[in-house]
């Protein structure tokens, strides 16, 4: 396991965003510093998490257990129940493709109707590194704007948005306005770095621009913020360039500065627009090696972790 020199080990980090994206940043902060926070999508309405969601009118917990999965500790024990929590049912019945974790964390926000709580809850039991808090105190919507051969028109729902293959103009969550998490607003204000990203664009990582608390803590914060490129493009992004995503980020919080964007150094991009368009919203450019060598739709988690090494130290 990498070593984090005793400064990095004190960074508090805030990292944003949902599903394997998210996983993939948690699992390389771990390896820095304890002072995590994860704040987790909340707008899945399909598979198990969608089910669940709409028969108990919860938070889809689908994002949430993978935080947790992703901050557990490396002993037998977490490990153990990692693995319970990531089990998923294959049957003929009303269970089939449903998630243990799921089904686990919804009894447990049922015992102590406190979502919050309840997260904690299960991280003990994982004996997790850091805290998860989901990003919003209600399940939300996402509605976007889109051009297909159909022409302009607007799609909702984080299934359809995120399968659409088409242009994605603008993205909007439903309800506009709703309750924050004040666990996670204090965890913005009290970051010394916020990191979005990686992960599905338009319904992991900008939805948090979009719920106005967030969006206020996190422009008015001290923290530095940074934001981690995708690898490669997925089906929200095909028609959107990297220079893109700065500019789509810059659309959604027009007030909210970067000041570092990370992207694989081998990345097919054009290099002197990608400069530009990270310029013109005051961030500086870290181009290294962060693809799994393997895999290169995956981060490498030793990768990325010596990246943002290099971002805490630096500051």
């Amino acid at each position: 396991m990498m070593t984090a020199g005793s400064t990095v080990r004190h960074t508090k980090v805030v990292a944003l965003g949902g599903g394997h994206g998210l996983s993939a940043t948690l699992a390389a902060l771990r390896l820095l510093t304890p002072n995590i926070t994860a704040i987790v999508t909340v707008a899945d309405d399909g598979g198990s998490s969608g089910r669940l969601r709409e028969e108990f009118n919860i938070l889809p917990p689908g994002d949430l257990r993978m935080a947790l999965s992703a901050l557990c500790d490396d002993g037998e024990w977490s490990l153990t129940w990692r693995d319970v929590l990531q089990y998923r049912f294959n049957s003929n019945g009303p269970l089939n493709g449903h998630s243990l974790g799921n089904l686990l964390i919804t009894g447990v926000w049922d015992l102590f109707d406190d979502p919050v709580q309840g997260l904690e809850f299960v991280g003990r039991l994982l004996d997790i590194t850091g805290t998860v808090l989901p990003m919003a105190a209600k399940p939300l919507q996402i509605e976007a704007d889109i051009v297909d051969d159909q022409g302009e028109r607007t799609i909702r729902g984080q299934v359809a948005v995120a399968s659409c293959r088409a242009e994605i103009k603008h993205v909007r969550i439903v309800p506009e306005n709703p309750p924050a998490v004040k666990e996670a607003i204090e965890a913005i204000q009290d970051a010394d770095w916020i990191i979005f990203g990686p992960g599905s664009w338009f319904t992991s990582v900008i939805p948090h621009l979009l719920v106005p608390e967030l969006s206020t803590a996190l422009t008015s914060t001290r923290a530095r913020r940074a934001l981690i490129i995708n690898l490669v493009p997925d089906d929200e992004t095909r028609t959107l360039s990297a220079s893109d995503h700065i500019r789509s980020f810059q659309e959604h919080a027009p007030e909210l500065i970067l000041d570092t964007v990370l992207i694989d150094k081998d990345a097919q991009i054009i290099w002197a627009n990608f400069h530009a368009a990270c310029a013109a919203i005051g961030a500086d450019v870290y181009a290294c090696p962060l693809a799994d060598r393997s895999d290169q739709a995956k981060h490498d988690p030793l990768f990325l972790a010596s990246a943002l090494r290099e971002l805490f130290e630096k500051d």
